[in-house]
């Protein structure tokens, strides 16, 4: 009697086992997921920023040298007062991601539009939050988190480029992993965007970059700004005033 039930406790044991231990076979991780999230790990995270570049502004071959100070309460608005020679502002403009008002102060005029007013000069992908980060350095949000972009890393650099909204784009992005160049095309509606970052440097524990050449094409219109920041601050209490004053008449449409 003892050995049959012996036997019975050996006979049981490898079935009771292979039941209590499932196999589980692990799904292969799409590579470009960990490097998305690398870069997203290298994206300037702040509250307000605040810049004061040496700019050259050029709107269809009409060129001007001015000094542009930046600020962005992030999510919310980004204010930008344009001065001339001798420090006078001919010029202001506060953008929120509904709307865009600017103040021609040297004329008297002022424009009220809804955020779709900046598509006359570029494409109809970039949104406000395009904005704030091309001013900071960082990647447009939505190249992010396309996972199915094609990726290719030469000597640490690495290029994703797809498709987003029937625009193509390329993005380009150091050891580091900030951005150093967008391509931003689409040939059927004559539009371009081509940002190029360079001379990094540190501000308030954050690296970002000194220089940002952004051109753009909008069928016959074409507007570049080559921003030059001699000043940069993160996380400073800032206010973004902006009051159109009661003499000033709305600008006429061209």
């Amino acid at each position: 009697m003892v050995s049959c039930k012996a036997r019975k406790q050996l006979m049981i044991s490898p079935v009771a086992s292979a039941t209590a231990v499932p196999i589980v076979h692990k799904r292969a991780e799409n590579p470009i997921v960990g490097k998305l999230a690398a870069i997203k790990g290298g994206q300037v995270v702040f509250n307000t920023f605040s810049g004061r570049a040496n700019t050259k502004l050029n709107i269809n071959g009409d060129s001007n040298d001015v000094t542009l100070n930046i600020r962005i309460n992030r999510d919310k608005e980004i204010w930008v007062s344009i001065t001339a020679l001798l420090g006078i502002e001919v010029a202001r403009a506060i953008i929120t991601p509904d709307s865009i008002q600017i103040m021609n102060k040297l004329q008297y005029l002022y424009i009220k539009k809804p955020f779709s007013y900046i598509y006359a000069y570029t494409s109809k992908q970039v949104n406000y939050k395009t904005l704030e980060s091309l001013l900071v350095g960082n990647a447009m949000p939505e190249l992010l988190i396309n996972e199915n972009a094609s990726l290719q890393a030469v000597n640490n650099n690495i290029t994703l480029s797809g498709d987003l909204q029937d625009l193509i784009y390329m993005l380009m992005v150091g050891p580091d992993m900030k951005v150093a160049q967008l391509h931003l095309t689409s040939q059927n509606d004559g539009q371009s965007l081509q940002v190029t970052n360079s001379n990094f440097i540190q501000a308030n524990n954050r690296t970002v970059p000194s220089q940002i050449d952004i051109a753009s094409v909008v069928k016959d219109k074409k507007m570049q700004v080559n921003l030059h920041y001699t000043k940069v601050d993160f996380d400073q209490q800032l206010e973004y005033p902006f009051n159109i004053p009661e003499r000033y008449a709305p600008a006429k449409e061209n």
